[in-house]
């Protein structure tokens, strides 16, 4: 993700002139860098947000590192979710990538991509394990897939603006799973904040020390699941004072969040979606036009 590329590889992935790729550098249509020689450079975060707002089809997408016919097809949205499970299931990797670029070249952002389509795929994954349809293996590698997924999602966003405001969060101990909490950290980053997810099964002392440090505007937990409810809302009272002595607002989602624990608890938002994290975000920060300019030449490059 973080190579950059020549302008003569990035007109041959679109189909046209290395003239023309040039041309849309000089003008600021993409963000470019230069090499000490005086060559333009380019970032593939930065080439797929020009394709997704000007509507370019990719030619040779394997050039740019992604999955063969990737754009060059119609997305079918209605069936997304499903398919989504058919790739995880068969270990499909490209295919599921390629869905994802599909979605995101269409004009979907990564937060509907995730809560429309992986998200329910996943879901659908544990149910199957659950009723004894995947042997673990096949259930661990379907998960490291989405993982790694959530993961190329965050290096596509590029850079945040420095003057942006801070969120972190994490999973509790005895919560191992990662894929929510970064979920919740690459849905913050594309609203424009410097979100960060610390970890999955931490100790409520130590998310309680990166909350202070970090003095966040908002700070997430996500809750899959936990031994008891005392233990949890004890943990959870450590990391909600750290908070509160920060002026940081708590949120918190996740399947173990039903009404018992949603009321032996105080929270600013609970989130059972990302686009219910979205709404909450928005009310307390917009991303302002500078911020909107942060992935220029040479924050793409550093």
């Amino acid at each position: 993700m973080k190579q950059l590329l020549t302008t003569k590889q990035v007109a041959r992935a679109i189909g046209v002139s290395e003239a023309s790729v040039k041309r849309w550098c000089d003008k600021g249509a993409v963000p470019c860098a230069r090499t000490a020689g005086g060559h333009r450079r380019l970032t593939l975060c930065g080439i797929i947000e020009f394709l997704r707002r000007n509507g370019h089809e990719l030619v040779e997408p394997e050039v740019l590192g992604l999955p063969a016919d990737t754009g060059r097809r119609e997305c079918a949205v209605e069936r997304c979710a499903k398919a989504f499970h058919r790739s995880l299931v068969a270990a499909d990797e490209q295919h599921m990538r390629r869905m994802i670029y599909d979605l995101y070249l269409a004009g979907r952002t990564f937060r509907e991509i995730m809560d429309r389509h992986l998200a329910p795929a996943v879901r659908a994954l544990g149910e199957c394990w659950a009723h004894g349809e995947l042997e673990v293996f096949e259930e661990r590698r379907a998960v490291e897939m989405a993982l790694r997924a959530v993961y190329e999602m965050r290096c596509i966003l590029g850079p945040v603006c420095n003057e942006a405001p801070v969120a972190i969060g994490a999973s509790l101990e005895h919560d191992p799973y990662t894929l929510p909490t970064a979920m919740v950290e690459v849905t913050m980053r594309e609203l424009g904040w410097r979100a960060q997810s610390v970890g999955a099964g931490l100790p409520a002392a130590t998310i309680a020390t990166a909350v202070r440090r970090a003095r966040p505007k908002i700070c997430w937990l996500s809750v899959s699941t936990f031994p008891d409810l005392a233990r949890f809302v004890g943990d959870y009272a450590i990391v909600a004072d750290a908070a509160r002595g920060c002026g940081s607002a708590m949120v918190v989602g996740g399947r173990a969040m039903n009404d018992e624990t949603r009321h032996a608890i105080r929270y600013a938002a609970y989130c059972d979606a990302l686009g219910h994290l979205v709404a909450f975000a928005e009310t307390i920060y917009q991303r302002s036009a500078a911020c909107v300019d942060a992935a220029l030449p040479d924050r793409a490059v550093s």
